[in-house]
């Protein structure tokens, strides 16, 4: 088992905070977006709920956004595929789901790349942020793997940043809120338009494939 890694953050020292979805590569896009908000880097943060690599025209930009001091991200499953295939695991299912841009990389730009993913091993799975007015927002990948949110909670990481049975039941029309938190923010799963199930936010919506990069304000 691997366990989940938790993260706290105090929204109170910051202006204004947005969460992002799957970034795959698309930071022009990400660009216009903040653009659009005003956002300001000494003053706003921006959340991420994972899958900042693959698929999209710059992988390697979205991965340097690690290094930004404005910019907190949890670990998704393309963090962690990236992360098993430069460490020689499992190299062929990267592959499969977009990891072909690190390999035609020239050996400078591949080290390069390489130490962002590696830095990527330190990210979190699951995010607890507490805004100005003392709400308590939770961000993971795919999922939390309970109906009762506790900071520290035990949890398989991998299910954390893979599982959609949550969502997948929802979108059937069986959801219920999770307990210990007003709002769940989660990515991994492309749906058509931003949705909301309960107290459970998700925000992936596809830009890679076409869709759109949702970009919300939670303070």
């Amino acid at each position: 088992m691997t366990s989940a890694l938790y993260q706290r953050i105090d929204g109170s020292v910051y202006r204004q905070i947005y969460i992002v979805g799957d970034l795959h590569g698309c930071l022009s896009l990400l660009e216009e977006q903040l653009a659009k908000v005003a956002f300001d880097p000494s003053r706003d943060l921006l959340l991420s709920v994972g899958d900042l690599a693959d698929r999209g025209p710059d992988s390697v930009g979205c991965l340097q956004l690690l290094n930004e001091p404005w910019f907190v991200c949890v670990r998704g499953n393309h963090e962690q595929m990236a992360i098993d295939a430069v460490n020689e695991e499992n190299i062929p299912r990267w592959l499969r789901n977009g990891g072909d841009w690190f390999y035609a990389l020239d050996e400078e730009a591949q080290e390069q790349a390489k130490a962002l993913i590696l830095q990527a091993d330190a990210l979190p799975h699951i995010l607890e942020l507490t805004t100005r007015k003392g709400k308590r927002i939770v961000v993971a990948h795919a999922d939390y793997l309970s109906d009762e949110y506790i900071f520290d909670k035990p949890m398989e990481g991998y299910e954390v940043i893979w599982n959609r049975d949550r969502v997948n039941a929802a979108l059937e029309g069986r959801y219920l809120p999770i307990t210990g938190a007003d709002a769940f923010y989660f990515g991994h799963t492309p749906v058509e338009h931003a949705m909301q199930f309960a107290n459970q936010f998700y925000i992936d919506t596809g830009a890679v494939f076409g869709g759109y990069l949702t970009l919300k304000q939670l303070q």
